[in-house]
């Protein structure tokens, strides 16, 4: 049974290969955006369907161990017609249910499926405006057609799939790879690896508060940080997200990812730009976890040359949006105990053009930690990465019933670019991933020099981490590359070279007698005298 398992986990790959090659081959499928969005509209319509059967299932079983007929009219009106069950799910209308949906005859699909938005949108605040009108019916897809992905689609369930998996991120995910139209550094759009996004979590622990992402994307990084704070301590209500994305879809796509893991959420009335309208202006938070896109082009504007978020520093260049990310991301996080987990592309580290915002930043001592990832952990771009940790407290004190130490002017390093042992199989480019012992692993080495008793001058190991004083990354031209502070042994110092040498030597002696020899061996069979070895 388990091996059955784990080969239909294997085939979500395949079914979404199916939906694409029909996509690709019907008429009126429409752009690389319009298929993404039809795909992903109608696997949330799956998707919440299944919750709503699972829900509807776990009612009906908690009303029979009260002693209560779930079929009874009465027991019906009470608790079935509510618009939410006790656990987020939502009480579709009939015309939203998946069963009803993959009743309809094909060619009433198209009409069927923006009928179950329209009656979804219209009962659901959280789900208002995330879904175009006319989604199915402008595209028209040949009735065939839109059964065939209909019926594929229907193969993808989270019991089959995992339920503790983003699985709308994934298929965002396969999209952006496959149809890799729009995965370029210029649009930034990238999906945050799930070992990505448990490293963060792991490092700031996000437990409780309020946490936030200015560039949210499909809401990745809250889904999965909400399975991990589930696992920690069993409820999710204790943390409030927040977020903005700017991409229309993507933003529509969070709002249903979000709402169908029945997180509350507050992503703005509207998607667009957080640098030039930010939405959540004048709220500081407890954490912030984000994936800015990297290396951002085209992100400037004039009206934000003497903008409040780098007031205290210098207006990032234009050129590329990696500072503007960073000041953005300190100027929400609360003054006193707030910290930040960001990947930004490993140039942030050392450019030229932002030494003096960089310096100021290590001056004021909000940079608590630099972390090198491994290149390989993204699909969709080749970029190196490293993981950024603002802290807004380094002087130490309690966390999250942790005893921290004094790290003003302390840098944490960590280069973890040899982790890459865990290679990821099926893919058409080498990926790899952080396992789960390599996260807990990380996180270790960070606490542990946060903590107290620790001393932070001497806390190092060769090749992976060390703990850095102001005064030599001064020296250093306030560089934050690892590999500046990092030691890198030198294996080739570790030889005696005496001793190689006269083996080496030794050796060539050896083969000089045995070609001798042979020589030797040739010359008397021609000579057609017997020859023997000494």
């Amino acid at each position: 049974m388990a091996k059955k398992k784990q080969e239909k986990a294997l085939n979500i790959d395949s079914i979404l290969f199916n939906c694409r090659d029909i996509l690709r081959k019907a008429t009126n499928s429409g752009t690389f955006f319009e298929k993404r969005e039809l795909m992903l509209t109608l696997i949330f319509l799956r998707f919440i369907g299944e919750k709503y059967e699972d829900g509807i299932e776990h009612l009906r079983q908690q009303l029979q161990e009260q002693g209560l007929d779930p079929d009874d009219e009465n027991i019906r009106t009470a608790f079935f017609d509510d618009s939410t069950f006790t656990d987020g799910t939502y009480n579709l209308p009939i015309e939203a249910r998946w069963s009803t949906i993959i009743n309809t005859p094909a060619a009433k699909l198209n009409v069927a499926l923006d009928e179950a938005l329209q009656k979804i949108s219209a009962a659901s605040e959280q789900l208002k405006g995330c879904f175009v009108t006319g989604t199915f019916t402008k595209r028209n897809l040949g009735a065939n057609d839109m059964k065939k992905i209909v019926d594929e689609v229907t193969k993808i369930t989270h019991k089959e799939f995992g339920l503790d998996r983003d699985l709308i991120g994934y298929v965002y995910e396969y999209f952006l790879k496959e149809f890799a139209v729009n995965a370029t550094k210029e649009d930034g759009e990238f999906y945050t690896p799930h070992d990505a996004v448990q490293l963060i979590a792991n490092m700031i622990e996000p437990y409780n508060g309020t946490l936030y992402d200015p560039c949210c994307g499909s809401g990745g990084m809250f889904i999965q940080s909400a399975e991990i704070v589930k696992a920690k301590q069993g409820d999710i209500s204790g943390v409030n997200v927040y977020g903005q994305e700017k991409e229309p879809a993507t933003y529509r796509l969070a709002k249903m990812n979000l709402a169908l893991r029945g997180i509350s959420h507050h992503l703005g009335e509207i998607s667009i730009s957080t640098f030039t309208n930010d939405l959540h202006r004048g709220i500081y938070f407890n954490y912030i976890m984000a994936n800015p896109p990297f290396n951002l082009k085209n992100w400037y504007d004039d009206n934000l040359k003497n903008d409040a978020r780098w007031a205290d520093y210098t207006t990032p260049p234009a050129s590329n949006a990696n500072y503007a990310w960073i000041l953005h991301i300190l100027s929400h996080l609360k003054p006193l105990n707030g910290v930040a987990g960001f990947l930004l592309a490993n140039g942030a580290l050392n450019d030229s053009d932002t030494l003096d915002i960089r310096r100021k930043l290590i001056e004021n001592d909000k940079v608590e930690a630099i972390i090198v990832l491994p290149r390989e952990l993204f699909i969709t771009t080749d970029i190196s990465v490293t993981l950024w940790i603002l802290n807004q407290n380094k002087k130490g004190g309690q966390y999250h019933q942790r005893l921290l130490r004094n790290r003003t002017h302390e840098i944490l390093f960590m280069d973890l670019r040899t982790w890459t042992e865990n290679a990821v199989k099926g893919e058409n480019k080498k990926k790899v991933r952080l396992s789960s012992e390599q996260i807990a692993r990380a996180a270790d080495i960070y606490h542990t020099w946060q903590s107290e008793g620790t001393d932070g001058s001497c806390y190092e190991v060769p090749e992976l981490y060390r703990s850095v004083g102001i005064d030599e990354i001064a020296a250093n031209n306030w560089a934050l590359t690892p590999s500046k502070y990092i030691e890198f042994i030198d294996h080739d110092l570790d030889i005696d070279y005496a001793t190689e040498m006269a083996r080496i030597q030794a050796e060539m002696q050896d083969i000089l007698k045995t070609e001798k020899q042979s020589q030797q061996m040739l010359e008397a069979a021609f000579r057609g005298i017997g020859y023997g070895l000494e």
